[in-house]
Order: structure tokens, then C-alpha cells, then sequence
């Protein structure tokens, strides 16, 4: 099982709003990440797009290929709930996430940057698409309080 850690969490409370950097959380299988938008269950069913992550090896290597130092531009601008470290994320649906204590996130798809990423930085949007850089989707399987600096295990 490969083990990573939790460095980073951001959350934006609506869409195109600002996004705030924050050291803990609570994650539900209601809300998704609390006071961040995309979290909410539809009345339909399970969402796609609760909870998003990258990693910060990922950011990186998008910063190297801009030819800019790896914190020029925060992480959380591309707009990732959670920065992960010491880990490579799964690249196939249904994998597990296991965040601090109680924590199962569902791995269900690439997350392919988006257009916006050029607002940000020309050429951005290009540097996130190699390698799942731009991070991926899961779900809430299970709730729990993470934190930074929290054990990030990975199940297949």
C-alpha cells in the first residue's frame, strides 16, 4: 500500500469564487468538503465531482514545463480541494483514498483541466494535461476531520 501525505486543502464556496486555503476540515458523504460548492449530493444520486486532488510533484512538473519556479503560482489556483505529497494518485475508478482517520475517497475520473487555466497563466491548461497533472475526481465513501499533515494511504 503507498503511503503520502496531506499538504495542502482549499475549498471555494461557489462557482468562480474566491478560493480559501485552509488547515483542517470536515469531508461528509452529504456536503462533500464543508463550504465548498461542488460537494453537494444531487437529489439524483452520488456526484462525480465531490472532492478533487492533485499532486504536488504534479503542480511541479506543470510549473517546470512554464519555465517557473514550483510555487510561482499557488497551487490551489487550479482549483484542487487537496494537494497530496509522497504519493502517485490512482489512474483507475474505484480505487480508495484513505485520508487520516476515517476518511475513503473514491477515485472515479481524471480531472482534465479546464479553459480557466489560461486566465491563470498562458499555457497552464497544456501543462496539467500529461499524467493526470490536472489531478482527479472522486467521491465520499466515508466522512471524517482531515488535517494537513495527514497519512494518505492508497487501496487499489
Amino acid at each position: 500500500m503507498s503511503v503520502g501525505r496531506l499538504v495542502g486543502i482549499a475549498r471555494h464556496d461557489r462557482p468562480r469564487g474566491p478560493i480559501e486555503e485552509i488547515d483542517a476540515v470536515e469531508v461528509t458523504v452529504e456536503a462533500g468538503l464543508a463550504g465548498d460548492y461542488r460537494g453537494a449530493m444531487k437529489p439524483d444520486g452520488p456526484r462525480k465531482r465531490q472532492i478533487s486532488l492533485i499532486t504536488a510533484s504534479g503542480w511541479a512538473a506543470a510549473m517546470a514545463d512554464l519555465d517557473l519556479a514550483p510555487d510561482a503560482i499557488a497551487w490551489s489556483e487550479r482549483r484542487a480541494n487537496l494537494l497530496v505529497d509522497g504519493i502517485a494518485l490512482p489512474r483507475e475508478a474505484g480505487a480508495r483514498i484513505h485520508i487520516g482517520e476515517t476518511l475513503v475517497i473514491e477515485a472515479v475520473q481524471e480531472c482534465d483541466p479546464c479553459s480557466r487555466m489560461e486566465d491563470i497563466h498562458a499555457g497552464l491548461k497544456a501543462a496539467l494535461m500529461p499524467k493526470w497533472r490536472g489531478g482527479l475526481l472522486g467521491r465520499v465513501l466515508n466522512g471524517g476531520h482531515i488535517a494537513i499533515g495527514d497519512i494518505i494511504r492508497i487501496e487499489a
